[in-house]
């Protein structure tokens, strides 16, 4: 089950890194053209930067939850959830690529 573990904290990492650099492009523009759009845009990111840093700690910091989730999670739920990281991950690369292209 390690593995499953190791990707969902992998894939929340580079979530948060690609989430970051999007919100510093988003947040320039908004800052330039005082547009809605990219302000929805780094609020959109502001809250996924923040569901990504509590499933961070969640998976690695807390010793509570990190112990239950290593445990006491079955397996399917952790694939489940590493998937979803995954996904994310996905979306957001496509998101980074269209953005600074």
């Amino acid at each position: 089950m390690s593995i499953w573990v190791d990707v969902a904290r992998v894939a929340s990492a580079v979530n948060i890194l690609l989430l970051l650099a999007l919100a510093s492009v988003w947040g320039r523009n908004y800052l330039q053209f005082r547009s809605k759009h990219p302000l929805g845009l780094l609020i959109f990111a502001s809250f996924l930067i923040a569901q990504n840093t509590l499933a961070l700690y969640m998976y690695w910091m807390d010793p509570t939850l990190s112990g239950w989730f290593s445990t006491a999670v079955p397996v399917i739920v952790w694939r489940l959830m590493m998937l979803l990281h995954v996904f994310e991950t996905a979306g957001l690369a496509f998101l980074a690529w269209i953005t600074f292209d």
